[in-house]
């Protein structure tokens, strides 16, 4: 399923309830919350970032079914602040694309995302800086900022050349970025 906090408005915690009784709820804007595959279908021909929060071993297998099939799977990627998930799933299928979460400026992001066999680091928009993204650049790895609303952060984010911004108003991204590209 596709939810990004731990609990649901009006029926609580994801974790104590089976998929008939989320299925059976309604968002208080009415839609039902989709499953990962459903979404990806909506998504056809997008580039598609899944954050597994949480996710047992025993869960890989299908989240990667899931993927892998779905309409355009070589524009999806994987990412998550729990590293071992993320070194699980490329040891299963190490083609696909992996990122690392982090809210902590890292001493070594490299050895960071080469320990996790991920090679896209999303990092805390307010600890970017021209050193890291100089850093990640060097070594062919991607840097994406998460979460930037501010137009000033946005900017300074893209002037630094991060690879991607991630935030809650995607019109003022599109917009701050092609200003910064003119």
């Amino acid at each position: 399923m596709v939810h990004h906090d731990p609990a649901i408005p009006g029926l609580g915690t994801i974790a104590a309830h089976d998929w008939a009784a989320i299925a059976r709820h309604r968002l208080p804007n009415g839609e039902p919350i989709p499953r990962l595959a459903e979404a990806l279908e909506v998504l056809d021909g997008l580039y598609v970032f899944v954050e597994a929060k949480t996710l047992p071993p025993s869960s890989d297998d299908r989240l990667l079914q899931v993927l892998t099939h779905g309409p355009t799977p070589d524009r999806y990627a994987v990412h998550s602040f729990d590293h071992r998930i993320i070194l699980r799933l490329g040891r299963l299928q190490p083609p696909f694309r992996r990122g690392l979460l982090s809210a902590s400026y890292v001493l070594d992001p490299v050895g960071m995302l080469e320990a996790a066999g991920a090679t896209t680091l999303w990092q805390d928009w307010q600890l970017i800086d021209q050193d890291l993204v100089t850093t990640l650049h060097r070594r062919n790895l991607e840097l994406l900022s998460w979460t930037a609303n501010d137009e000033a952060e946005i900017e300074r984010l893209a002037r630094l050349g991060v690879d991607g911004i991630c935030g809650n108003y995607p019109d003022r991204i599109r917009r701050v970025i092609e200003r910064v590209a003119a």
